[in-house]
């Protein structure tokens, strides 16, 4: 009796125990295969997510950020791979007078002023040249000697100076390739600057760095490398890359089919956007716009997570944002309509699973919409 009586007593606060449902955390990852659990254990609830296919969905701040696969070919971009010593000369204000065997070139090494700031300064064009007994004024600057691999990035890093400033003091342009041996004007002074590591952790990338600052500079007498068609095969990172030079016939296509959530310009809370937000499923084929080269393949945005860059000619290129798997790999040449990216949701900007895309003519971000078949 004793015994039955203790069985009946277990049964019963077996009873009273609730179910516990496995956490949050312990989840089947989205392409299918076993399920993992995180590295580390989750501190406090874990809040519901909402559907993975709702729009309009509010953004949560803590909302956490998907990783991204990055292609097996990829490596540190050039601004990474090669650092740059912030040894900047500074030079003052003064008048140099032309002496025989002089060139223009000459005259910079010998002041360690930028040869192009000096034609500036005096209304010297194209061939440079210059006069025996010519008074030309050397302008007061801080100047940085390129070497060969250094981008414009990882210059500004150096000195932490916006790339956007270092563009306008030099009058860059298109295409914004550097040459060794060129020394470009470094805008502000030397005066109360941080340690190199403080002034690169306060650098913030953003897409228009990558066009104007992405490309490591051309030693001398050498030529851009051509485009692979593969991702397996690799390109340095310090190798600059040839551009295309016009846009193929046949315009831009979508990029993928789905429903726009976000139009290109200024929404309602005052914030700017430079493109369109796209809402698609989980892992969609995301296509090129057009024929073009990669010009990046990354997660350096932070906001945009997974990122491709496609330069295609002519001055344009395309931008595609929130990738969680990424296809393609810097210096590879794409056709319109080839499968790029898989779409996700990364990036801290990514209010559910969507493709942000831009279109880009130059610096200036162009109304995708205004270039796209209408559907």
């Amino acid at each position: 009796m004793r015994t039955r009586a203790l069985l009946l007593i277990a049964v019963g606060l077996a009873g009273c125990i609730p179910q516990v449902e496995p956490p949050a955390s312990y989840r089947t990852p989205p392409f299918g295969g076993p399920a993992e659990r995180p590295a580390e254990p989750v501190a406090g609830p874990v809040p519901d997510e909402p559907p993975q296919d709702t729009l309009g969905a509010a953004e949560e701040p803590d909302r956490r950020v998907g990783t991204v696969a990055l292609p097996a070919a990829s490596s540190k971009p050039a601004w990474e791979a090669r650092p740059v010593a912030a040894d900047a000369v500074e030079v003052e204000a003064s008048t140099y007078t032309v002496r025989s065997g002089d060139t223009l070139r000459r005259i910079a090494d010998r002041t360690g002023a930028g040869l192009d700031a000096i034609a500036r300064a005096n209304g010297i064009t194209s061939p440079y040249t210059v006069r025996i007994g010519q008074r030309l004024d050397i302008p007061a600057g801080r100047y940085h000697l390129v070497r060969s691999g250094e981008t414009g990035i990882a210059i500004a890093r150096a000195y932490g100076v916006e790339w956007s400033r270092i563009v306008s003091a030099n009058v860059l342009t298109e295409p914004y390739t550097l040459s060794a041996g060129r020394r470009i004007v470094i805008p502000g002074t030397a005066a109360g600057q941080s340690r190199a590591s403080e002034r690169a952790a306060a650098f913030r990338l953003d897409v228009d760095d990558i066009l104007t600052g992405g490309e490591p500079a051309l030693a001398q007498n050498q030529a851009p490398a051509r485009p692979v068609s593969r991702p397996t095969r690799k390109l340095p990172p310090t190798t600059p890359v040839a551009p295309p030079v016009r846009l193929a016939g046949g315009g831009f296509g979508w990029p993928v089919d789905g429903r726009v959530v976000k139009r290109f310009g200024p929404g309602a809370s005052g914030e700017r956007s430079d493109g369109i937000k796209i809402a698609v499923p989980l892992s969609t084929p995301i296509r090129a716009t057009a024929d073009g080269v990669v010009a990046y393949a990354g997660d350096g945005i932070k906001a945009l997570g997974g990122l491709v860059i496609i330069k295609h000619g002519g001055g344009w290129t395309s931008v595609y944002g929130h990738a969680s798997k990424l296809l393609v790999s810097r210096g590879q040449s794409v056709k319109r309509g080839q499968t790029i990216a898989l779409s996700g949701d990364t990036g801290f900007a990514a209010d559910r699973p969507e493709v942000h895309f831009e279109l880009r003519k130059g610096r200036t971000p162009v109304n995708p919409q205004g270039q796209l078949p209408q559907t």
